[in-house]
């Protein structure tokens, strides 16, 4: 039942994308109305199947790297959905969703080969350092997320081209906000699933540091999210160059935490 949960989630997740990019293409707005309800159901879904996986006799464990990235697609909905109630960010969710589709429909073939959770040494450090690292990945994904929406409008102004999905869209002065904001909680919250990391890999080992390719690229991923807290913060980017650093600077950390850990 969990993996079946996981795979309707995914499914609400790509009816909530296609809603969502319909609603931007399109001259009726029904669409783009709709897309977060739908995506705040696959949400209440995706809820559903994490307390339904956990019931489960031998689950898995949440450092298992499908449940990580499952755990992160689901905050990143829910920090979404939040800016959505508050603003004019319905057009979050066209960008959002394909996201968490992407993320889910990935752990939902994974968890088919669910195994048990080796027991851990470290104590409680391993999940802290996933809970934190997860909630800062999917504040740096609504930082990306808004970095792309804001170049894409900044770029229609521009070319001074007519078009019906950018009356749809917030300001570039509050996408810019929502950057900045989502970033300044981010990077705390990724650096806390860093310092968490250390101590799990203290109590495996005995030592902070013993290296590896995710230790490393992770590390990486935070010298480059904290080069870019400077840049945005003490030397006062704003604009193009925030939205795209933030766009890049959360491929970057896809690339680590997906490929990466996929490969480790």
């Amino acid at each position: 039942m969990a993996i079946e949960l996981h795979q309707l989630t995914a499914a609400l997740y790509l009816v909530a994308a296609a809603a969502g990019l319909l609603g931007l293409a399109l001259p009726r707005a029904s669409f783009g109305r709709a897309a977060p309800w739908i995506l705040a159901a696959a949400a209440l879904t995706h809820g559903l199947a994490f307390a339904r996986l956990h019931t489960l006799p031998n689950p898995p464990s949440l450092t298992h790297l499908p449940s990580a990235v499952s755990l992160s697609a689901w905050l990143t909905v829910l920090v979404s959905l939040g800016l959505m109630r508050r603003a004019r960010f319905g057009a979050l969710a066209a960008l959002v969703a394909p996201f968490a589709f992407a993320a889910v429909f990935f752990a939902s073939l994974s968890l088919r080969r669910i195994e048990p959770a080796a027991p851990l040494d470290a104590g409680s450090w391993p999940h802290l350092h996933v809970i934190f690292a997860s909630a800062g990945v999917a504040m740096l994904a609504v930082s990306g997320i808004a970095g792309l929406l804001f170049l894409a409008e900044a770029r229609a102004i521009k070319a001074k081209r007519p078009s019906a999905w950018r009356d749809r869209l917030p300001s570039l002065e509050a996408l810019d906000r929502v950057n900045a904001a989502t970033l300044a909680a981010g990077f705390p919250l990724l650096s806390c699933g860093v310092i968490a990391g250390f101590f799990w890999t203290h109590g495996e080992t005995g030592q902070l540091w013993v290296g590896g390719a995710h230790a490393i690229w992770s590390a990486c991923a935070w010298a480059v999210y904290a080069v870019l807290v400077f840049a945005r913060f003490g030397a006062g980017w704003r604009g193009r160059e925030a939205a795209a650093s933030a766009a890049i600077g959360f491929a970057f950390l896809l690339f680590v935490v997906v490929g990466v850990g996929a490969l480790a």
